[in-house]
């Protein structure tokens, strides 16, 4: 049996809205993208949407928009993608990362102020596998410390903690529409925040520091525009935009699905001590993006899985152990270890809303089978 790791959920009513885009005059950044960011904006709870055409790119602007630079420091952790920690240094500022917890694999808030120093000027949490981190302490923390804190939610757009929702305390939260999210655009992002004044400011960043955008611009009559800061070529464009209306309308249908077979996992895999699973909490609404589990000889497994037909995905390796951060800032295996015990056990397995429940099964029994051989 054959299991794709991730297969997309565009159906027809996103391609007939993609090809009135192709029919229209402006494919680039214009009236669809502003109607995606007010409705992305009226779902998050949020008074401001600025989207942009990467979670990268929302992080690197989010903190360039609340003042961060070089010589400051940013605490974060090392269990997420790289683009987390680059944004960090894109930003000319250095991430310093905290161990995570144990069970969640979030990061563990009674290590950041341990970590705080004269140049801490952010905290930039990770909703990781889709799961809020306690927004209420890191809050806290950053109140006491007259910190930014702008929350990496590349895969918890549907969550909520303790009935907050992502972006509800932060002063920023930046989302990913990449291929294999709970809505995509391909490529794509976002950005929400409550204040007006930083969102315009996000919008002139996004694209080159420009005062009009394309429509603005050359929509009915010509307009001339000004560059009124260094911005980047940032903006994302209403073909992605239009893609992703329709799946933001489907949204909380798509995490049902997701639902169901994360609890087919949960259920089969309950039982076997050798396989570790992320500890799910009660006062959290799951956005349900990965579903990650942790074996002894990773490697061995997931060849064993890719053999039966299955595949799979490690997320992720930590990043202070990549080469380019053991180079730039000496980091050595054993500096967080929670964090590394994870990462060197960890799969990502199948979940997406059109996976058939028989092939979850599957997965399932063939990861039993597998750990049960190699003990």
């Amino acid at each position: 049996m054959k299991v794709d790791f991730f297969k997309h959920n565009i159906d027809e009513t996103d391609i007939d809205r993609v090809n009135a885009v192709l029919r229209s005059v402006f494919l680039t950044n214009a009236n669809v993208t502003s109607d995606f960011e007010k409705r992305f904006s009226h779902y998050m709870k949020s008074k401001e949407c600025v989207a942009v055409n990467s979670c990268t790119a929302a992080l690197h602007l989010s903190l360039l928009a609340w003042g961060i630079k070089e010589g400051d420091e940013v605490i974060t952790t090392s269990m997420s993608f790289i683009a987390t920690a680059n944004a960090i240094l894109h930003s000319g500022a250095k991430p310093v990362f905290v161990d995570v917890e144990p069970e969640t694999y979030l990061i563990d808030c009674s290590k950041i102020e341990d970590a705080i120093t004269p140049n801490t000027k952010a905290i930039l949490p990770v909703h990781l596998y889709g799961q809020m981190c306690d927004m209420k302490e890191i809050n806290k923390i950053a109140k006491r410390h007259n910190l930014i804190v702008i929350e990496d939610a590349a895969h918890c757009i549907e969550g909520e903690r303790d009935g907050i929702k992502v972006g509800e305390l932060s002063h920023a939260a930046c989302f990913s529409f990449y291929a294999t999210k709970n809505i995509t655009s391909g490529e794509g992002g976002a950005i929400i925040c409550q204040d007006e004044s930083k969102a315009e400011y996000l919008r002139k960043l996004r694209l080159h520091g420009m005062s009009k955008d394309a429509s603005s611009r050359y929509y009915g009559k010509f307009s001339y525009w000004d560059m009124e800061i260094l911005g980047w070529k940032y903006n994302i464009s209403d073909i992605q935009s239009a893609l992703l209306i329709g799946q933001l309308e489907r949204i909380e249908d798509l995490l049902s699905k997701r639902k169901k077979i994360v609890d087919i996992y949960e259920e089969k895999l309950k039982k076997n001590l050798e396989i570790k699973r992320v500890k799910y909490l009660n006062t959290v609404k799951q956005s349900y993006h990965l579903y990650v589990i942790h074996v002894k000889n990773r490697d061995e497994v997931i060849h064993k899985l890719n053999q039966k037909g299955i595949s799979v995905a490690v997320n992720y390796n930590p990043i202070h152990l990549t080469s380019f951060y053991r180079t730039q800032f000496n980091y050595e295996r054993g500096t967080f270890l929670v964090t590394e015990n994870w990462g060197e056990g960890c799969i990502s397995l199948p979940l997406y809303p059109t996976l058939e429940h028989e092939k979850v099964n599957y997965v399932a029994d063939c990861l039993i089978d597998i750990v049960k051989e190699k003990k």
